[in-house]
Order: C-alpha cells, then sequence, then structure tokens
C-alpha cells in the first residue's frame, strides 16, 4: 500500500482569537446603541449638547451650592459658598430636608414608638428579598408568610393596643409609611381580586358575568379621587347609626377596588392571547375548570401581561398620593404639608422638598420595574433588549 505524505496536516487546532475591539465591549455596544446610523449619530450628539447645557446647572444647584444642614430657612437664604449669587442663584435647601427627615418618614407617629415601624420594615425586606430571588428555596412558606402573616403581626406591632403595645391611631399616621401600606395592600389584594374579576368576566354564568361587567366598567370610570371621597364621605351615610370604619381601613378599601378593576382588564386581555388550543388540550387531559385555569392557562397569561400587570402596581404606587384629597398625609403629603412651616419658608425650599419625595418615588418604580424585565427576561416571554 502506496504511504501518503501527511506533513502538511495540522495535527492541533487553532487557538481562538479574540473578536476584534469594535465588536466587543464598550466599544460594540456604543458602535450599536449610539453611532449605528448617520441619524442616531446627529440624535446622540444632540442628545450630548443637551446634557452639557443643563447638566452644570443643575448639578451646582443639587450639590454645589446646595446647604446640607442648618437649624432653620436663614441657610437657605444664602449659598454654601458666602453670600448669595450677583444673579440671585441659591443652590437646593437640603437642610429642610435633613430636619424633616422623620416627618417624611413616619408622620406624626409617637417618636418613642417609631421602632414599631422599624422593625415591620425589617421583616418586610427580609420576607420580600427570598419571596424575589428565584433560587431561594421554599417558596410556598415564604409567601404565606408574606402575604398572610406578615400582615397580622405588622398590624398588631403598627396599631397597637395588645401585647402591651400603646394604641396608635391612624391619624397620626403619614409620610413613606402611609404609602408603603397603601400600595402593599393595594398590590396585595388587587392581583388575586383582579383575577377573579377576570375570570368572572369572562365566565358563562350571566348573572357572574354581569356582576363582573358593572363593577369593572364602574370603577374604571371614574377618577381615584371619587371613589377615595365616596369611601371616606359618602360611605359612612350609608351605614347604620353608630357603625363607622377608621379613615384609613376606608381608603384601603377604595384603593384596593380601584386597582383591582384596572387588574381585571390586564389579566382579561392575557387569556383572550391564550390560543384555544390550550383549553381544549386541558380538557383533553380530564380537567376541570379551576384545575385548567390553575395549572395550565392562567400561568400563561399572567406570564404573557407582566409588563400590564407591573404598570398598574407602579401607577398604583403613585397613585396613592391622591389619599392627600381625604385629609391623609403620604410621603407627597406630608413634604407638602411641611412647606407652611415658617421656620422653613424660603424660595429652594418648595422645589428641594418635592425632588426628595420625586426621588423616592422613582427608587421603587425604577426598581418594580426593572424587576419586572428580569422576570420577563427568566420566564422567555420573548422580551428582547
Amino acid at each position: 500500500m502506496q504511504e501518503h505524505d501527511l506533513s502538511y496536516v495540522r495535527m492541533e487546532m487553532i487557538n481562538a482569537r479574540e473578536a476584534p475591539l469594535r465588536e466587543r465591549g464598550f466599544v460594540r455596544w456604543f458602535r450599536v446603541n449610539l453611532f449605528a446610523t448617520p441619524l442616531d449619530t446627529v440624535m446622540t450628539l444632540l442628545g450630548l449638547l443637551f446634557v452639557a447645557y443643563f447638566l452644570p446647572p443643575v448639578i451646582r444647584w443639587a450639590l454645589i451650592d446646595a446647604v446640607w444642614s442648618g437649624p432653620d430657612r436663614s441657610v437657605c437664604a444664602t449659598v454654601a459658598q458666602g453670600g448669595i449669587q450677583p444673579d440671585g442663584w441659591s443652590g437646593a435647601c437640603w437642610a429642610f430636608v435633613n430636619a424633616k427627615f422623620s416627618q417624611f418618614m413616619y408622620g406624626r407617629y409617637p417618636v418613642f414608638e417609631r421602632w414599631r415601624v422599624d422593625l415591620t420594615a425589617v421583616m418586610f425586606v427580609a420576607l420580600l428579598v427570598p419571596l424575589l430571588v428565584p433560587r431561594v428555596p421554599y417558596k410556598l412558606w415564604n409567601a404565606l408568610a408574606f402575604f398572610v402573616v406578615l400582615p397580622l403581626v405588622a398590624y398588631f406591632l403598627l396599631v397597637g393596643g395588645a401585647f402591651g403595645l400603646p394604641y396608635v391611631s391612624t391619624t397620626l399616621w403619614g409620610g413613606l409609611l402611609v404609602t408603603m401600606v397603601l400600595s402593599f395592600v393595594g398590590i396585595t389584594v388587587s392581583l388575586p381580586m383582579g383575577i377573579l374579576l377576570a375570570l368572572g368576566r369572562r365566565s358563562k354564568m350571566p348573572v357572574v358575568k354581569m356582576i363582573c361587567v358593572i363593577f369593572i366598567e364602574t370603577v374604571r370610570g371614574v377618577p381615584l379621587v371619587t371613589v377615595l371621597f365616596m369611601a371616606s364621605v359618602m360611605l359612612p351615610l350609608f351605614m347604620p347609626t353608630g357603625v363607622t370604619f377608621d379613615r384609613f381601613l376606608r381608603a384601603l378599601v377604595g384603593v384596593a377596588l380601584f386597582a383591582s378593576a384596572y387588574m381585571a382588564e390586564v389579566i382579561r386581555g392575557g387569556l383572550q392571547a391564550i390560543p384555544k388550543g390550550q383549553y381544549e388540550g386541558a380538557s383533553s387531559l380530564g380537567l376541570g375548570y379551576w384545575q385548567s385555569m390553575g395549572l395550565i392557562v392562567m400561568p400563561q397569561a399572567i406570564k404573557l401581561v407582566i409588563p400590564g400587570i407591573v404598570n398598574t402596581f407602579i401607577g398604583l404606587f403613585k397613585d396613592t398620593s391622591l389619599v392627600y384629597i381625604i385629609g391623609m398625609f403620604d410621603l407627597l403629603g406630608i413634604v407638602r404639608q411641611n412647606f407652611a412651616d415658617a421656620n422653613w419658608v424660603s424660595p429652594q425650599t418648595p422645589m428641594s422638598g418635592l425632588i426628595f419625595a420625586g426621588f423616592v418615588f422613582w427608587i421603587f418604580c425604577f426598581g418594580m420595574s426593572r424587576y419586572s424585565i428580569y422576570m420577563e427576561r427568566r420566564l422567555d416571554t420573548g422580551h428582547k433588549s
């Protein structure tokens, strides 16, 4: 047999070479996202000019010339680096925020009892974080502790009147405490109630369908301010003599019902997007209505409408500021109330307080938005970014 010369055959694979600089790292990101086309390049340059024009004055107002501490409004009438500028410029009055920070967080909650609010917040975070992390085990027990045990414990901690804790009226609550309680209860109640309303609206039973349709369309047809006003002012007029409800409880009910109506339409949109074959497949397996909904249809529907669900949650969180109309002071309401404090009246006080409140709202809303994007990617809903 003739021997073949294999000297020209490579016996080892060539090592993989690193991708070109323009195809990796920050260079690729800038090229793809900012300079991909001539139009993108023009828009990027215009954006940079816009930032260069507006950012320095904002930094100067918010950081360089800002006043960070002081006893009263006199410190906010001057610039931190000496005197009022010739053009009347003065920096942010963060001293106002610093002095009123406790009120912004707790309202008029008794000072010596605020440890109860802090303990509730610690328990809230300790149960929420493992619930949001997919790899943490025992999700069922975690959910039961968060949605069932925590509200009961928080009620007795915050309200008191039992177990040796002094009673604290909800009229003393305010600030971020009210915002968080209203949004937590609204979110916790609106999702399951919205699911039931959506199923009821798609029900083949005429009475159930009619009740759900009337409720959803009635609530969605009026603004939240009207719902809160009805719950706070009109509802007691229909109650028997001597029967009344706590005003904060009425606000909780109003917010939860309002959010449930909007959530029902979001869930209904997800149910309508599920192919008919999924329902038929569940029936072919011998599953009943609730089994097919709970095991096959509803998980797919909720996965499809994650952006709509989170959007409703974000809107609910921001709408809690409307309780100001019925005499309750959430974070924004307590900030606005403190504008009338004669010790802190200055031209910079309102802007500083409103920016602080807006920043707090933005942190929570941005966090919910980013987590929804994470869940979309994890559940593979086809989201691209």
